[in-house]
């Protein structure tokens, strides 16, 4: 038998020379020489010497060219080339992170083809929103742009890990299918082998379905809302962070479910995203304990102290959900406000009622500085309930067999809730547009990048 020459196994350990800011900041490195690398973010030429400001993943590295010391010539070197770089690291506390290195080789590894369309390495970006939004690719490595994707991503990070540790299962339902969960005219049709389908407006029908199974469910995803609204605060396709949850005693337990994983996120932040949360100068709201106010309540209060008329007994408008948002901040000091009890004409048809009076559901919006960010609610469980429900509304349950199949055959008392992720990040940064905050925003006239 033939002797296999020696082969190499992949064992998922990678040995790296190269080293992060955070292997800097926490090891012996003053006096030593390091290999690092990353994108030339900007270059200051002071003439002997020059900075070169690196940006990293983790933040920005300051480098100091010397001439004569550094070993390639200052002109081979412009903004955005990818390089590698050698030098000894000094401690520098004007520099970000408090240290710089003194550069000894650069090694380029890539160079642009051209010089940037739009100047990204300054403090504040002095270009409008269209054109930051028409080069996204770009303009997103902008530290502080890029600042706010990663609170972003701590957002959805305290989600997942907060349910995780709440006995919740992360479930992925499918954005295709034959009907909306919500009924309604707002849906993104498509021809689908021949057959009509459309965009999940919601993952509702199949969170419900999976309370079944695990009792405990959570997907982060996005959903679809063929709305022709053209606001600061409304995008076709946004992430939707959903939950639901089975064995509820009232709907109580979704509200302080939210509450206890606006807690947990908050504290996330505020431990690991310290960095960027001083960049872009935010201020963590007060989470602690949030008010709940009736929604019929929360109207005459506001009417009353701002001394406005009640036009719409049955909906908050805008304005309204502006108010009591201040409203609350003035007398509570309170950041964020569940406003309960909704009106069953203004929740979809599998919104539980009131048994005390079912002019209205147990429902709730939680509304941050006076925008609503999640809707949410028990459910109805009982089959008969559901479907006296559907028939009142004079409604059909046509193509929603799959669904009523799941209360004909039993389940819990049971209720969940859906957090718009760009609107929360747009508050929490203070953004007055939520297009900052989405990473390729999609409305009415925005189908690209």
């Amino acid at each position: 038998m033939e002797e296999m020459e020696t082969m190499d196994f992949l064992t998922g350990k990678t040995e790296k020379e190269t080293l992060d800011i955070s292997d800097i900041l926490a090891g012996e490195y003053e006096g030593k020489d390091v290999r690092v690398n990353g994108a030339i973010y900007t270059i200051r030429d002071m003439g002997d010497v020059a900075f070169i400001i690196l940006r990293k993943r983790e933040g920005l590295v300051q480098t100091v060219y010397e001439e004569g010391v550094t070993a390639i010539p200052l002109k081979e070197l412009c903004e955005e080339a990818a390089v590698e770089i050698t030098g000894t690291v000094t401690a520098e506390e004007r520099a970000p992170h408090g240290f710089e290195i003194r550069l000894k080789e650069v090694r380029v590894l890539s160079r642009p083809a051209e010089p940037m369309p739009v100047v990204i390495n300054k403090w504040k970006m002095n270009t409008s929103l269209e054109t930051k939004l028409d080069l996204r690719p770009l303009t997103l490595r902008n530290v502080k742009e890029r600042a706010r994707f990663c609170i972003q991503e701590g957002i959805t990070r305290g989600f997942r890990d907060f349910l995780h540790g709440q006995g919740f299962t992360e479930i992925h339902s499918p954005k295709i299918g034959a009907r909306g969960a919500e009924g309604g005219a707002n849906l993104f049709r498509l021809e689908y082998f021949h057959k009509h389908a459309v965009l999940a407006q919601s993952p509702q029908f199949y969170k419900q379905m999976m309370v079944g199974v695990f009792d405990r469910v959570f997907e982060t995803a996005p959903v679809f809302r063929a709305e022709k609204h053209n606001t600061k605060r409304h995008l076709n396709e946004y992430t939707s962070l959903d939950f639901e949850m089975g064995y509820i005693d009232s709907f109580q337990d979704i509200m302080e479910m939210e509450t206890g994983f606006l807690q947990y996120t908050m504290e996330l932040l505020r431990r690991e995203y310290e960095k960027e949360l001083k960049l872009l100068n935010v201020t963590l709201p007060k989470v602690d304990q949030i008010p709940q106010v009736r929604f019929d309540e929360a109207k005459r209060l506001v009417a009353e102290k701002y001394d406005r008329t009640i036009r719409n007994p049955y909906d908050l408008e805008p304005e309204e959900e502006v108010l009591i948002g201040r409203y609350f901040k003035e007398e509570m000091d309170a950041d964020f406000v569940f406003v309960t009890h909704y009106p069953s004409k203004k929740r979809p048809f599998y919104a539980m009622d009131d048994p005390a009076d079912p002019t209205y559901t147990l429902s709730f919006d939680l509304l941050y500085g006076g925008l609503e960010i999640t809707t949410g609610g028990q459910r109805i469980h009982e089959y008969k309930m559901l479907a006296d429900k559907i028939a009142d509304r004079g409604m059909t349950d046509e193509g929603m067999e799959q669904y009523m199949m799941i209360f004909k055959h039993g389940m819990p008392p049971h209720g969940g809730l859906g957090i718009g992720l760009e609107r929360l990040t747009m508050k929490l940064l203070g953004e007055e547009n939520v297009r900052e905050t989405t990473l390729f925003p999609r409305d009415l006239g925005r189908l690209e990048p």
